[in-house]
């Protein structure tokens, strides 16, 4: 299973390559969505309420849909193979399917915890 530190490695990895290292804005801002994704996760996680991980878990959500935007960037300007891409992409699409899973079951214990109340 692929995961959030799987994805920043392999952007950091790529991003130190070729055309793609010599981009500082494009490749400064994919890993920048990508390390955010982790963060995100983190401290959402730390901040020990189901509402406020839930919002962080939104916003992991959308760096990963940042991330699959810069790889296409990434494709169309050929830093990067179509195969490459493909690649991540595929980790990066398993990445927002486990965090948005993780947002749902979070949000679910959060609704039933404002029942309690």
């Amino acid at each position: 299973m692929a995961g959030a530190r799987e994805l920043t490695r392999e952007v950091y990895l790529v991003t130190a390559e070729g055309k793609f290292a010599r981009d500082y804005g494009l490749a400064g801002q994919i890993q920048r969505a990508s390390v955010s994704i982790m963060a995100n996760i983190a401290e959402g996680f730390e901040r020990g309420n189901r509402a406020e991980f839930h919002q962080f878990l939104s916003v992991a959500k959308a760096s990963c849909a940042e991330v699959r935007s810069h790889l296409y960037v990434a494709i169309d300007v050929h830093y990067i193979s179509p195969g490459e891409g493909a690649r991540l992409q595929s980790i990066a699409e398993e990445v927002t399917r486990i965090v948005a899973g993780l947002r749902k079951a979070v949000e679910k214990q959060r609704d039933e915890q404002r029942g309690k109340k």
